[in-house]
């Protein structure tokens, strides 16, 4: 996935995208309950809704995924 597209209020990102980033940037990833899904990553947790029936995350969870990355050390 094309990081920079983070950066932009898209709401065309697959989630499958948004988790091979996680796991690219060595972030751990864990199933929780239902849907939620918790990202661990340079010590920074975060939990995330897998969208459904979906696979596209809306610009509410890009900025969201935006924040934790900013958290995270992680910047464009």
């Amino acid at each position: 996935m094309d990081v920079p597209h983070l950066y932009t209020d898209r709401s065309d990102i697959e989630w499958s995208d948004v988790v091979g980033l996680f796991k690219a940037l060595g972030g751990e990833l864990s199933e929780g309950r239902g849907s939620r899904v918790r990202v661990t990553l340079k010590d920074v947790r975060a939990v995330f809704h897998r969208p459904h029936p979906e696979r596209v995350i809306d610009k509410g969870m890009v900025k969201s995924v935006r924040r934790f990355l900013s958290e995270a050390g992680v910047n464009p």
